[in-house]
Protein backbone atom coordinates (compact mmCIF):
# COMPACT_ATOMS: atom_id res chain seq x y z
CA UNK A 1 0.00 0.00 0.00
CA UNK A 2 1.20 3.47 -0.77
CA UNK A 3 1.15 6.36 1.65
CA UNK A 4 -1.29 9.23 1.10
CA UNK A 5 0.22 12.39 -0.31
CA UNK A 6 0.25 15.22 2.21
CA UNK A 7 -0.30 18.58 0.55
CA UNK A 8 2.09 21.38 1.28
CA UNK A 9 -0.82 23.61 2.30
CA UNK A 10 -1.36 23.98 5.99
CA UNK A 11 -3.79 21.47 7.48
CA UNK A 12 -5.66 21.51 10.76
CA UNK A 13 -4.46 19.59 13.78
CA UNK A 14 -7.29 17.09 13.32
CA UNK A 15 -6.43 16.55 9.67
CA UNK A 16 -2.76 16.17 10.50
CA UNK A 17 -3.68 13.66 13.20
CA UNK A 18 -5.78 11.66 10.74
CA UNK A 19 -2.99 11.57 8.18
CA UNK A 20 -0.41 10.58 10.77
CA UNK A 21 -2.63 7.78 12.02
CA UNK A 22 -3.26 6.54 8.49
CA UNK A 23 0.46 6.58 7.74
CA UNK A 24 1.11 4.48 10.84
CA UNK A 25 -1.60 2.03 9.79
CA UNK A 26 -0.11 1.80 6.31
CA UNK A 27 3.15 0.89 8.01
CA UNK A 28 1.25 -2.02 9.63
CA UNK A 29 1.27 -0.53 13.14
CA UNK A 30 -1.37 -2.55 15.02
CA UNK A 31 -1.87 0.23 17.58
CA UNK A 32 -2.87 2.56 14.74
CA UNK A 33 -5.55 0.16 13.52
CA UNK A 34 -6.78 -0.27 17.07
CA UNK A 35 -6.93 3.49 17.58
CA UNK A 36 -8.91 3.99 14.38
CA UNK A 37 -11.42 1.32 15.36
CA UNK A 38 -11.89 2.46 18.94
CA UNK A 39 -12.22 6.10 17.94
CA UNK A 40 -14.88 5.54 15.29
CA UNK A 41 -16.75 2.43 16.45
CA UNK A 42 -19.67 4.15 18.13
CA UNK A 43 -20.43 6.60 15.35
CA UNK A 44 -20.09 4.01 12.60
CA UNK A 45 -22.26 1.51 14.43
CA UNK A 46 -25.02 4.02 15.07
CA UNK A 47 -24.98 5.19 11.45
CA UNK A 48 -25.15 1.58 10.23
CA UNK A 49 -27.87 0.76 12.75
CA UNK A 50 -29.86 3.77 11.60
CA UNK A 51 -29.84 2.44 8.04
CA UNK A 52 -30.35 -1.31 8.45
CA UNK A 53 -32.42 -1.20 11.68
CA UNK A 54 -30.94 -4.40 13.04
CA UNK A 55 -28.25 -4.67 15.74
CA UNK A 56 -26.48 -7.78 14.49
CA UNK A 57 -26.50 -6.69 10.86
CA UNK A 58 -25.21 -3.24 11.83
CA UNK A 59 -22.20 -4.89 13.47
CA UNK A 60 -21.61 -6.90 10.30
CA UNK A 61 -21.85 -3.72 8.23
CA UNK A 62 -19.26 -1.94 10.36
CA UNK A 63 -16.88 -4.89 10.29
CA UNK A 64 -17.15 -5.18 6.51
CA UNK A 65 -16.71 -1.42 6.16
CA UNK A 66 -13.52 -1.53 8.23
CA UNK A 67 -12.16 -4.29 6.02
CA UNK A 68 -12.93 -2.30 2.87
CA UNK A 69 -11.46 0.86 4.38
CA UNK A 70 -8.26 -0.79 5.53
CA UNK A 71 -7.82 -2.49 2.16
CA UNK A 72 -8.03 0.92 0.48
CA UNK A 73 -6.33 3.02 3.12
CA UNK A 74 -3.80 4.27 0.60
CA UNK A 75 -6.62 6.14 -1.15
CA UNK A 76 -7.23 8.36 1.87
CA UNK A 77 -6.01 11.85 1.05
CA UNK A 78 -7.29 13.86 3.99
CA UNK A 79 -9.66 15.84 1.77
CA UNK A 80 -12.40 14.88 4.25
CA UNK A 81 -11.91 13.83 7.84
CA UNK A 82 -11.15 10.19 8.51
CA UNK A 83 -14.49 9.96 10.32
CA UNK A 84 -16.38 11.21 7.27
CA UNK A 85 -14.39 8.95 4.94
CA UNK A 86 -15.17 5.89 7.07
CA UNK A 87 -18.80 6.94 7.48
CA UNK A 88 -19.26 7.09 3.71
CA UNK A 89 -17.98 3.54 3.41
CA UNK A 90 -20.39 2.43 6.14
CA UNK A 91 -23.30 4.22 4.45
CA UNK A 92 -22.50 2.57 1.12
CA UNK A 93 -22.18 -0.86 2.71
CA UNK A 94 -25.41 -0.43 4.68
CA UNK A 95 -27.38 0.81 1.67
CA UNK A 96 -26.01 -2.08 -0.35
CA UNK A 97 -27.34 -4.46 2.30
CA UNK A 98 -30.76 -2.79 2.09
CA UNK A 99 -30.89 -3.15 -1.68
CA UNK A 100 -29.88 -6.79 -1.43
CA UNK A 101 -32.43 -7.41 1.32
CA UNK A 102 -35.22 -5.93 -0.78
CA UNK A 103 -34.26 -8.11 -3.74
CA UNK A 104 -34.34 -11.30 -1.69
CA UNK A 105 -36.69 -11.11 1.28
CA UNK A 106 -37.41 -8.63 4.04
CA UNK A 107 -35.45 -9.57 7.13
CA UNK A 108 -37.35 -9.67 10.45
CA UNK A 109 -36.56 -6.72 12.63
CA UNK A 110 -35.13 -7.20 16.08
CA UNK A 111 -37.67 -6.00 18.68
CA UNK A 112 -34.83 -5.59 21.16
CA UNK A 113 -32.80 -3.37 18.82
CA UNK A 114 -31.40 -0.17 20.24
CA UNK A 115 -30.23 2.97 18.47
CA UNK A 116 -29.53 5.36 21.30
CA UNK A 117 -28.22 3.85 24.51
CA UNK A 118 -29.16 6.02 27.45
CA UNK A 119 -27.34 5.06 30.66
CA UNK A 120 -29.78 3.89 33.28
CA UNK A 121 -28.74 4.14 36.88
CA UNK A 122 -29.73 0.91 38.68
CA UNK A 123 -30.01 2.83 41.96
CA UNK A 124 -32.78 5.01 40.51
CA UNK A 125 -36.41 4.61 41.45
CA UNK A 126 -37.61 1.45 39.59
CA UNK A 127 -40.58 3.38 38.21
CA UNK A 128 -38.31 6.09 36.85
CA UNK A 129 -36.08 3.45 35.23
CA UNK A 130 -39.12 1.80 33.69
CA UNK A 131 -40.31 5.14 32.33
CA UNK A 132 -36.89 5.81 30.80
CA UNK A 133 -36.87 2.42 29.10
CA UNK A 134 -40.36 2.96 27.73
CA UNK A 135 -39.48 6.38 26.36
CA UNK A 136 -36.26 4.96 24.86
CA UNK A 137 -38.24 2.24 23.12
CA UNK A 138 -40.71 4.77 21.82
CA UNK A 139 -37.94 6.93 20.30
CA UNK A 140 -36.31 3.88 18.74
CA UNK A 141 -39.56 2.72 17.14
CA UNK A 142 -40.31 6.20 15.82
CA UNK A 143 -36.84 6.41 14.26
CA UNK A 144 -37.04 2.90 12.81
CA UNK A 145 -40.38 3.74 11.17
CA UNK A 146 -38.85 6.50 9.05
CA UNK A 147 -38.37 5.80 5.33
CA UNK A 148 -34.73 5.12 4.47
CA UNK A 149 -34.12 8.47 2.76
CA UNK A 150 -35.23 10.39 5.85
CA UNK A 151 -33.83 8.03 8.48
CA UNK A 152 -30.23 8.35 7.28
CA UNK A 153 -30.43 12.14 7.51
CA UNK A 154 -32.14 11.99 10.90
CA UNK A 155 -29.54 9.62 12.34
CA UNK A 156 -26.61 11.64 11.03
CA UNK A 157 -27.97 15.06 11.94
CA UNK A 158 -29.90 14.44 15.16
CA UNK A 159 -28.48 11.28 16.73
CA UNK A 160 -24.86 11.77 15.68
CA UNK A 161 -25.01 15.57 15.89
CA UNK A 162 -23.36 16.24 12.54
CA UNK A 163 -23.77 19.71 11.06
CA UNK A 164 -25.89 20.34 7.96
CA UNK A 165 -22.72 20.63 5.89
CA UNK A 166 -21.17 17.46 7.38
CA UNK A 167 -24.37 15.51 6.77
CA UNK A 168 -24.56 16.75 3.18
CA UNK A 169 -20.93 15.80 2.62
CA UNK A 170 -21.46 12.39 4.17
CA UNK A 171 -24.52 11.55 2.08
CA UNK A 172 -23.37 13.26 -1.10
CA UNK A 173 -26.35 15.62 -1.31
CA UNK A 174 -26.82 19.38 -1.16
CA UNK A 175 -27.28 21.12 2.23
CA UNK A 176 -30.72 22.26 1.07
CA UNK A 177 -31.66 18.62 0.53
CA UNK A 178 -30.51 17.75 4.04
CA UNK A 179 -32.68 20.54 5.48
CA UNK A 180 -35.73 19.41 3.53
CA UNK A 181 -35.33 15.75 4.48
CA UNK A 182 -34.58 16.60 8.10
CA UNK A 183 -37.71 18.73 8.35
CA UNK A 184 -39.78 15.87 6.95
CA UNK A 185 -38.09 13.33 9.23
CA UNK A 186 -38.78 15.44 12.32
CA UNK A 187 -42.41 15.83 11.27
CA UNK A 188 -42.79 12.05 10.90
CA UNK A 189 -41.03 11.33 14.21
CA UNK A 190 -43.18 13.92 15.98
CA UNK A 191 -46.34 12.32 14.57
CA UNK A 192 -45.19 8.84 15.63
CA UNK A 193 -44.49 10.12 19.13
CA UNK A 194 -47.84 11.92 19.29
CA UNK A 195 -49.60 8.71 18.29
CA UNK A 196 -47.94 6.70 21.08
CA UNK A 197 -47.10 9.11 23.86
CA UNK A 198 -50.48 8.99 25.58
CA UNK A 199 -50.63 5.21 26.13
CA UNK A 200 -46.95 5.08 27.07
CA UNK A 201 -47.19 7.84 29.64
CA UNK A 202 -50.19 6.21 31.29
CA UNK A 203 -47.89 3.33 32.22
CA UNK A 204 -44.66 5.28 32.61
CA UNK A 205 -45.51 8.02 35.06
CA UNK A 206 -45.14 7.07 38.72
CA UNK A 207 -48.79 7.74 39.63
CA UNK A 208 -49.82 4.99 37.24
CA UNK A 209 -47.71 2.48 39.17
CA UNK A 210 -46.85 1.52 42.75
CA UNK A 211 -46.53 5.12 43.88
CA UNK A 212 -50.19 5.63 43.00
CA UNK A 213 -51.11 2.65 45.18
CA UNK A 214 -48.98 3.91 48.07
CA UNK A 215 -50.62 7.32 47.91
CA UNK A 216 -54.08 5.78 47.79
CA UNK A 217 -53.39 3.64 50.86
CA UNK A 218 -51.92 6.57 52.79
CA UNK A 219 -54.94 8.79 52.13
CA UNK A 220 -57.36 5.97 52.97
CA UNK A 221 -55.55 5.44 56.28
CA UNK A 222 -55.72 9.12 57.13
CA UNK A 223 -59.43 9.04 56.37
CA UNK A 224 -59.81 6.11 58.77
CA UNK A 225 -60.87 3.57 56.18
CA UNK A 226 -57.74 1.41 56.63
CA UNK A 227 -55.77 0.49 59.77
Amino acid sequence: MRKPAIEAAEVSAAEAGDLALVCRALACDPDAFRAIIKTHNQRLYRIARGVVRNDAEAEDVVQEAYMRAFANLGAFRGEASLSTWLSRIVINEALGRLRKRKRIVAMPENPEAQIIRFPLNPSDDPERTMAQRQILGLVERATDSLPDVYRTVFVARVIEGLSIEETADLLGVRPETVKTRLHRARTLVRKALDDEIGPVLLDAFPFAGRRCERLTQAVMRRLGFEP
